[in-house]
């Protein structure tokens, strides 16, 4: 479990770097959110687990840049296929491939979908020479085509093919992969260049480090970094010229709030640790994605595993388990389910409309604003469950056991979770997921962010309609702090393991739960 410890404020006199790794943590926000600085007597939510890196593994600055590799693979496939009909019909007068040649296509597809990525053909070819991307992928498909002669070979099927046709599909279809892959790089250029599909980044530190990076970002255009501006630290070394001075450590959260980047990239030297370490926790509540830009320079480095763009080494310290491929077999998964269950329960949907109609007056759909991915807000959509009434503005009060507010027929609908249901919209939609965070009211999110570090960590997924935290027991009324702060608990630890096979399980078990209709009134 994450241990809870409380955090006091105490300020320093003094700006040095230790004074700075020593100061206390200003409670920083989503860009949108009212800047707080008053965390005194917070409880903090400590997230342990070191930092693990990969070496090759593929840097992707992209935001779409999943789906570019998805399609890039079936890309790939298209045209080693359509080069192999191409050169068959010329050679032989017709398209209609020999049982010989199709088990032929089918084995070179099969190849490639394995030797490609292990090659390192997909990775990111930002800050990557052309040259060096086209011998990587001809590399790639000499090899692809060595493996299918030496099987060809030990089953004894050589004398089945054409070695007029074998060679021609060889130059052909690397012609045309390399060709496609210099197009594609022109093309997102071109659209990089032009500020779309770009990440904005906020750099913390004036060294040689982040001197460099800023230069690469503004001499290849097409990399799609858009460099904000620069926070001042204590281990400033270097003035980046061109590059706009938004202020020091003191004000990061009001900086964050105001210019709201896509990542934040920290580059300090190595014996800034704690400064790091205080900067993670100032930007605990920032759900966006943090880079250390390590300040190397002067180290001899042996086989290390940081991966590198324009040279300079990139790790990344806090990143969303959902992202790149596992976010696209999660946006499929989501949209399939909500839409097969949406059918069969159609006529059930229309009977529970017709009923919250009749119970009282006021619309059928109950719509409230809460945070979703990244803590942008959204409209949540339930089944109306409570008379129409009215509260404080900023206030919005959870409902308790025998709530006057709640209808007779709402107290079935929330006992039950049948009021969730209009949330497969908002799944349809991509607001939701089928599992997930719960989504918290606006209200309580700003309630629950004091009081909590690293509560809007939850917010690094989409929320769903049930989640880790709902099936352990924590649905429904939270009316204490440490309710919630188990909950949160069990939110992160279930953005840090998230797999398919774990929502599959949180899915089947979730009707269990319902059955039991525990704390949900």
């Amino acid at each position: 479990m994450i241990p809870l410890r409380a955090v006091t404020d105490v300020r320093p006199e003094q700006r040095s770097p230790e004074d700075v790794a020593a100061r206390p943590i200003a409670c920083g926000h989503s860009p949108g959110w009212r800047h707080r600085t008053a965390c005194r007597e917070a409880m903090m939510l400590s997230i342990p687990g070191g930092v693990t890196l990969k070496g090759g593994e593929p840097l992707l600055f992209s935001k779409h840049a999943a789906l570019l590799d998805v399609m890039l693979r079936i890309g790939d496939v298209v045209v080693i296929a359509l080069s192999a009909l191409a050169i068959c019909r010329l050679e032989f007068g017709t398209a209609n491939l020999s049982t010989a040649y199709t088990s032929g296509l089918i084995g070179t597809v099969l190849l490639t979908l394995v030797v490609f990525p292990a090659a390192g053909v997909y990775r990111s070819w930002r800050g990557e020479r052309r040259l060096l991307e086209s011998a990587r992928l001809w590399m790639a498909w000499t090899c692809v085509m060595v493996l299918l002669l030496l099987i060809a070979w030990a089953l004894k099927t050589t004398d089945h093919y054409s070695r007029v046709v074998a060679g021609a599909w060889f130059v052909t279809a690397g012609v045309l992969l390399t060709i496609d892959r210099l197009v594609l790089r022109w093309v997102l250029g071109r659209i990089r260049a032009q500020g779309l599909d770009s990440r904005r980044v906020l750099l913390i530190g004036c060294t040689q480090a982040g001197q460099r990076i800023v230069a690469a970002a503004r001499g290849k255009a097409w990399m799609g970094l858009d460099v904000l501006g620069c926070i001042s630290t204590p281990y400033d070394q270097v003035e980046i010229q061109g590059v706009a001075a938004l202020g020091d450590l003191f004000g990061l959260a009001e900086v964050i709030s105001t210019h709201g980047p896509d990542q934040i990239w920290i580059a300090l030297p190595m014996r800034a640790e704690e400064v790091i370490q205080k900067i993670l926790r100032m930007t605990i509540d920032t759900p966006v994605t943090i880079r250390l830009v390590p300040d190397f320079f002067g180290y001899e480095l042996i086989n290390h595993h940081a991966v590198a763009v324009a040279g300079v080494p990139i790790i990344t310290l806090r990143s969303s388990r959902v992202e790149g491929h596992a976010g696209i077999a999660k946006a499929i998964e989501d949209r399939l389910i909500a839409a097969i269950l949406l059918l069969p329960l159609a006529p059930i949907l229309g009977l529970i409309a017709i009923g919250v109609k009749l119970s009282s007056s006021g619309p059928v759909f109950f719509r409230q604003k809460r945070h979703g991915l990244g803590g942008r807000e959204f409209e949540m959509l339930k089944f109306r469950s409570m008379r129409m009434h009215s509260e404080a503005s900023g206030k919005v009060t959870q409902a308790t056991r025998n709530d006057s507010r709640v209808t007779r027929f709402g107290k079935f609908l929330r006992a039950s979770s049948l009021d969730e249901l209009p949330q497969l919209i908002n799944v349809l939609r991509g607001d939701m997921s089928i599992v997930g965070p719960r989504p918290h009211a606006v209200e309580h999110n700003h309630q629950f962010s004091e009081k909590l570090r690293g509560y809007m960590q939850r917010h690094g997924v989409k929320p769903g309609m049930t989640g880790l935290a709902q099936i352990k027991g924590f649905r429904g009324e939270t009316d204490t702090l440490e309710k919630m702060a188990r909950r949160v608990e069990y939110d992160i630890s279930y953005i840090k393991h998230w797999s398919i096979w774990l929502d599959i399980k949180i899915i089947l078990y979730t009707p269990y739960v319902l059955l039991r209709r525990s704390n949900a009134y």
